[in-house]
């Protein structure tokens, strides 16, 4: 039996920020633990019995950050595949994607075993039991979702309205679908004792998922295939990357698994679970993960209070001090600070919403931003002069690349730089430097076995981060 854990990693997490942004989206978040929730789901997925293979769909910007983390993590150096897409499309046309895919690797009895990158699950054991009867289930043609048993009136979830039982693995009827409710509906809903929350986790053969995609989401099939047939793969040994062609992939319709197919198919069960769940969906949910103090505070990181109660505050870069205030979250990030009262952690999306309508960066990257090759962190941003601080990884390179509007000058603090300047290839060691002009061919890389480190210094006339043209990379992203 081939047991696929499909990992969709598309979402932003935008009632995270501003510590989950576009490019650092909230699969990375960091949890007091040291372990990020990506690395978390991929732990989980890899330990449960009949898995070979790990597939994740994420967007292809995050690939690399994707498989350095689960580099880390990868102990039993299960086989990985991707797929790549190149912009969000929403689960029904991730789901199909990946179906279409293992279906031509693995065949149609494999099955899926559908989760999200950013959800939480303390309670593993509990998970595998739960997997292994949805397993069972699926093999019988079932579509399987996971019902969360509620532990208090949420509103902020859907939930599932359970039937009558199926089989003896204890699933039950899916009755229906039901959208988030009020708090007077919710509690309704939990004193009844057949309401579970949604979790948007799923299992399914493959055969049997594209048969009910075939008759009641048929346009969704038809334009996954489609541009699955115009998508690149790449392979190796233990390894599969398949890069979803853009144009046919605007043609799939944006929309849910659960609009698409669950609430429409009459083969849908739910296996009641208990396995300390959480989305992780607010700074509330993130602030239940630290241990309270005699006064209520939670702290991340370091910080003073007097006379203040009932506060989160996560400030790993600097001195926090709290003074009679309650109820709020702070978090803060070096270049961005929020403060919400508890009671409107839901309405952090909305400060986002904003940013994102006057232009501002800050909803997408972060003062340090991930690269293939590493990082690089601004330092200080002025008029017609910017400072970073570039991190390459041993053995990486940027790419071969021109700026019409600026120049740069690097510095080595530590490490070894091999620079080629337009018709120019030089070693630089620590303390050394070169000037590259603008209009000039230029790439950077690391020879050596550390990190290399310097400082980049740009000056002209325009420094956005588009002001560069390609022509050589060995991370695929030439300009066509």
């Amino acid at each position: 039996m081939d047991l696929i854990p499909v990992i969709l990693s598309g979402g932003v997490g935008s009632r995270l920020w501003p510590v989950s942004r576009e490019a650092h989206p909230k699969p990375f978040m960091t949890l007091p633990d040291g372990q990020n929730l990506i690395q978390k789901t991929f732990i989980r997925a890899a330990k449960l019995e009949g898995v070979s293979e790990v597939l994740t769909v994420t967007n292809r910007e995050l690939l690399f950050k994707t498989e350095d983390e689960y580099r880390t993590v990868n102990s039993s150096a299960h086989s990985q595949s991707f797929i790549l897409e190149p912009f969000g499309r929403n689960t029904a046309a991730a789901v199909a994607m990946a179906a279409l895919h293992v279906q031509q690797t693995h065949g149609d009895e494999a099955n899926l075993l559908v989760l999200a990158a950013d959800h939480l699950i303390q309670d593993e054991p509990a998970f595998a039991v739960a997997v292994a009867k949805a397993v069972a289930l699926s093999q019988q043609g079932w579509l399987v979702t996971f019902g969360i048993q509620p532990q208090y009136p949420e509103t902020g979830f859907g939930y599932i309205e359970a039937g009558d039982s199926v089989g003896e693995e204890g699933g039950l009827r899916v009755a229906r679908f039901v959208e988030k409710p009020d708090v007077a509906t919710a509690e309704r809903y939990v004193a009844a004792g057949n309401y579970f929350w949604n979790s948007g986790m799923f299992c399914f053969q493959v055969g049997t998922v594209l048969e009910e995609f075939r008759k009641h989401a048929p346009d969704v099939l038809a334009a996954a295939a489609a541009s699955l047939a115009q998508s690149r793969l790449t392979t190796s040994v233990g390894y599969r990357c398949l890069a979803i062609d853009p144009d046919t992939f605007a043609q799939v319709p944006d929309i849910s698994i659960d609009y698409a197919l669950m609430e429409r198919s009459q083969r849908v069960v739910t296996v009641p679970c208990d396995i300390g769940w959480s989305d992780i969906g607010s700074w509330n949910a993130v602030s239940d993960l630290t241990k309270a103090d005699e006064n209520g505070n939670r702290f991340e990181g370091e910080v003073l209070s007097h006379g203040s109660r009932n506060n989160y505050v996560n400030s790993e870069g600097r001195l926090t001090a709290l003074v009679g205030v309650e109820n709020l979250l702070v978090i803060d990030t070096p270049d961005a600070v929020m403060i919400v009262h508890k009671d409107h952690a839901q309405d952090v999306k909305h400060i986002v919403g904003q940013l994102k309508s006057s232009g501002h960066t800050l909803h997408q990257l972060h003062r340090t931003v991930h690269r293939p090759w590493g990082t690089y962190t601004t330092l200080e941003n002025g008029e017609r002069f910017k400072i970073k601080r570039i991190v390459v990884k041993p053995q990486a390179s940027l790419s071969l690349q021109m700026h019409h509007h600026r120049s740069e000058h690097w510095i080595v603090v530590s490490g070894m730089a091999v620079i080629v300047n337009d018709d120019k290839e030089l070693m630089l060691n620590t303390n050394e430097s070169t000037f590259i002009r603008a209009g000039h061919k230029h790439r950077l890389s690391n020879p050596g076995v550390i990190d290399l480190v310097l400082i980049e210094v740009q000056s002209g006339d325009y420094l956005g981060e588009d002001d560069i043209v390609r022509f050589e990379d060995v991370y695929g992203r030439v300009d066509s």
